[in-house]
């Protein structure tokens, strides 16, 4: 976000236009409130959930040109796909572009998952987690970087793999800047440790290259991390009111997926273990009351005014599900404004019911 956690100030027209003018080379702080609203925004319609259709790991983008940018994992798990939308409810019926396919073997060719848009020094990365099509199970983190303005035109071009301390199990990268030293999170099994995936952070020397050394955030440890797998993942960054908020998600994707919560302090050293809290109860689960299970893999925006958080997840609208979860396209995006408690700290609430009529 910027604020990058700070939220954008809403630009003149002048600011607006050059800024369009000089697109090519703006960096944009990533991660949720990315962008300055543009002018005259349009007040918000209520949300429509849910948004996206079978579209699991959800990023948005708020850019300087007044965008949203919207990429997930596809149940094929075979390609990347962006779309585009100046409203987050647009992002439902916009056009939906292919930028990249999975290799038809050999390296990045099977369990295409996760995906991330970020602008990083004028050019755009994804990050992505993907498997040799030989060993669908290999999974790593892969980055591909876009010289282009507008990341629906251009080349996209493979960086590499994100090495980091094991060739291990490794996936779901997000990246932030703090303090002006850039950061990656994400998620992986550490060898002789007894969990499927810990959360990770590193700096980074470029955006596909850690600098070292990398600490363990997060291990999962209570009961409702390690419902079906041990797993802590999906991790994303959240910076307000003095603090560093870290979500990310726990258990397996069934019912039992849910979101749990790191905290540091602004002023902390993130490369410090000690430097974040964990709560010790998931932050957003499976609601019976409004029909929504699993929800999970979060990231942050703002709405249309610049200045409502909004936080964006996946859930699926029923409960029993026959057979591997990973097997069932039925994970939806869906978005619901983000509340705030009075000591600063989110309020995510229950996942929201779905929308009774499409269109309102």
């Amino acid at each position: 976000m910027s604020r990058e956690h700070e939220l954008p100030r809403v630009p003149g027209r002048r600011t607006l236009l050059k800024g369009a003018a000089a697109a090519g080379v703006l960096a944009a702080v990533p991660g949720v409130a990315e962008a300055a609203a543009p002018a005259a925004s349009p007040k918000a319609a209520p949300y429509v959930n849910p948004l996206v259709r079978n579209r699991a790991d959800p990023h948005v983008h708020r850019h300087t040109d007044g965008f949203y940018y919207f990429t997930a994992t596809v149940p094929e798990y075979d390609r990347l796909v962006l779309r585009r939308s100046r409203t987050l409810n647009g992002l439902a019926g916009a056009p939906e572009s292919v930028i990249w396919r999975a290799h038809p073997t050999g390296a990045m060719g099977a369990h295409i998952w996760a995906p991330e848009l970020h602008r990083i020094g004028g050019k755009w990365y994804v990050y992505f987690a993907a498997a040799p099509a030989e060993d669908v199970w290999a999974i790593r983190i892969w980055v591909l970087e876009n010289a282009h303005p507008d990341p629906l035109r251009g080349t996209w071009v493979e960086k590499g793999q994100v090495k980091t301390a094991w060739e291990t199990f490794s996936l779901d990268a997000t990246t932030f800047t703090h303090r002006g030293t850039r950061y990656l999170c994400w998620a992986q099994h550490e060898p002789g440790m007894d969990n499927n995936t810990a959360l990770w952070l590193s700096e980074m020397a470029n955006p596909w290259t850690l600098t070292g050394p990398q600490i363990r955030l997060s291990t999962p440890e209570y009961d409702w991390e390690c419902v079906g797998f041990k797993v802590n993942e999906g991790p994303y960054v959240l910076r307000r009111n003095g603090r560093v908020f870290l979500t990310y998600s726990a258990s397996a994707t069934d019912h039992h997926y849910c979101m749990g919560l790191l905290t540091a302090r602004e002023d902390g050293d993130l490369m410090d273990p000690a430097s974040w809290a964990k709560s010790p109860v998931p932050v957003f689960t499976s609601s019976e009351a409004t029909g929504q299970y699993g929800p999970g893999h979060n990231c942050f925006t703002v709405a249309e005014d610049g200045r409502t958080d909004v936080l964006v997840y996946h859930a699926r609208p029923y409960k029993e599900i026959t057979g591997d979860p990973l097997d069932d396209p039925n994970r939806h995006t869906r978005v619901q404004k983000l509340g705030w408690k009075p000591d600063g700290t989110p309020d995510f609430g229950v996942p929201v019911a779905d929308t009774a009529a499409r269109g309102m």
